[in-house]
């Protein structure tokens, strides 16, 4: 096995050897310390703990700071404490990875990994390169425009952004600052997919027509979350947990049972339910193989039933349809099996949502070949050390910002249809919706809460 599967099954394991030889962690031709890039890590949750796992198995990642808001709290469901010294407060699994890519760094550096509360305080370190942004999608476009002007190349989670103004901004401060930007949308990296697209794109089920979205809500936390009855259960704020600095932007709510740490993206204020959460990997897909990663549907109609339990709003089921002007139309709902259909005039491909298991129809189209002289898009090293690469070459990554923020203004707007009833008429060259005042207004943002801004 190669290294980085050694490190995943180790790390899989529960094991996290202290004396190894050296040739294991490939010290013997380690990369020197100019080729290495210094990572720091904002957001320690679920996802951010299984970004900072993919990003510590390459061995030009210097693992130097961590950041979040909670520092211990017995309210969230792991622990991501961590001292430069030691890495007792950690969730074991996390305190694994970090030890073990500490012990194979040893002879890279004598740097001890720091830690932070209040993220503006880490970007002011000029020693670091990289920052994974994994918190709450409500501060994805403000830590992520910050890390950018600081300097920092920038990995994101999806959706890139909790509105369409913040997007644009950071896509702005992308281009202003000349940073790389690579959006968390991880399943356009997955060759199959990038397959299907070159299948779609050189007319293997004829002419494209139809683009099928599935985005069920049948998973134990969508169950839970249904069953739960009000008024929101409010609580002490946990010892160890920053709950303003948690809330920031947002409007201010009394801390509550469950409002924070995973089911945050079940309240609008903070995420936008499925249609961002999965929805921002499956429309990505879309967008990509609909060639449209710079624009977006042009009308927008939704309908869907709205949770209101005294803690989560968002929308559970649903069903919408999108019109791209070139003809493609994109409907969803939430049944069948999570993923997309691509319905051609000859055929259809399906992609399963995660991982990018393909069918077909017919199941020979999966057997096809892409010739030398017919249209070809890159294949993705991994969506982690895709942006590592750009981050050296100075190049467009796989998920650039342009892309993010298209793909999370279509969650985005869907989410504003079925709050408004309204068929929606979007200009995605001016980023107006041009039919409706109240979309619009809803489009444009709500004012951040003091003193965040933009």
């Amino acid at each position: 096995m190669d290294r980085r599967q050694f490190i995943e099954k180790m790390i899989a394991a529960g094991a996290a050897p202290l004396f190894l030889p050296a040739r294991i962690f490939g010290r013997a031709g380690a990369p020197a310390p100019s080729e290495r890039l210094t990572l720091a890590c904002i957001g320690l949750g679920g996802q951010g703990t299984q970004n900072l796992r993919a990003f510590i198995q390459h061995p030009d990642i210097q693992l130097a700071a961590l950041c979040d808001v909670n520092q211990g709290s017995d309210d969230y469901d792991m622990l991501y404490q961590f001292d430069g010294s030691s890495s007792a407060g950690l969730d074991p699994a996390l305190r694994r990875a970090v030890e073990f890519h500490r012990d194979a760094q040893r002879d890279f550096s004598s740097k001890n990994v720091s830690t932070y509360r209040d993220f503006r305080e880490l970007l002011l370190r000029r020693d670091i390169d990289l920052v994974s942004v994994c918190t709450p999608d409500h501060w994805h476009g403000l830590i992520a425009k910050a890390a950018v002007e600081a300097g920092k190349d920038v990995y994101c989670e999806k959706p890139l952004v909790n509105s369409i103004p913040e997007g644009r901004a950071l896509c702005k401060a992308v281009e202003r600052t000349g940073r790389i930007l690579q959006t968390g949308s991880h399943e356009r990296s997955n060759d199959s997919v990038r397959f299907a697209c070159e299948l779609v794109r050189n007319g293997r089920i004829g002419k494209l027509k139809e683009i099928r979205i599935n985005m069920p809500n049948n998973e134990p936390q969508h169950l839970r979350m249904q069953r739960l009855k009000g008024p929101a259960r409010l609580l002490p704020v946990p010892a160890g947990l920053d709950y303003d600095f948690w809330l920031g932007p947002a409007v201010y709510a009394p801390y509550a049972q469950h409002r924070t740490h995973f089911w945050w993206r079940y309240i609008l204020e903070y995420g936008g339910g499925e249609m961002t959460d999965r929805g921002a990997h499956i429309l990505d897909l879309a967008q990509l193989i609909n060639h449209s990663d710079d624009s977006g549907p042009i009308e927008i109609e939704a309908r869907g039933r709205q949770i209101q339990n005294g803690v989560y709003d968002c929308f559970i089921d649903y069903d919408f349809r999108c019109t791209y002007a070139n003809g493609v139309v994109m409907t969803g709902g939430s049944r069948g099996e999570r993923g997309l259909q691509l319905v051609g005039e000859d055929g259809w491909i399906f992609i399963h949502v995660h991982g990018g298991r393909l069918k077909a129809d017919p199941p020979s189209l999966l057997r096809e070949k892409i010739g030398l002289d017919e249209i070809r898009i890159r294949r993705s090293p991994g969506h982690h050390r895709d942006f590592i690469d750009c981050a050296k070459k100075r190049t467009l990554p796989m998920a650039h910002a342009e892309i993010g923020h298209r793909t999370a203004s279509i969650c985005h707007l869907l989410n504003i249809a079925m709050l408004t009833g309204e068929k929606l008429a979007w200009d995605p060259v001016a980023e107006q919706v041009t039919n409706s005042e109240q979309a619009n207004r809803m489009a444009a943002g709500k004012p951040m809460r003091s003193p965040w801004h933009l």
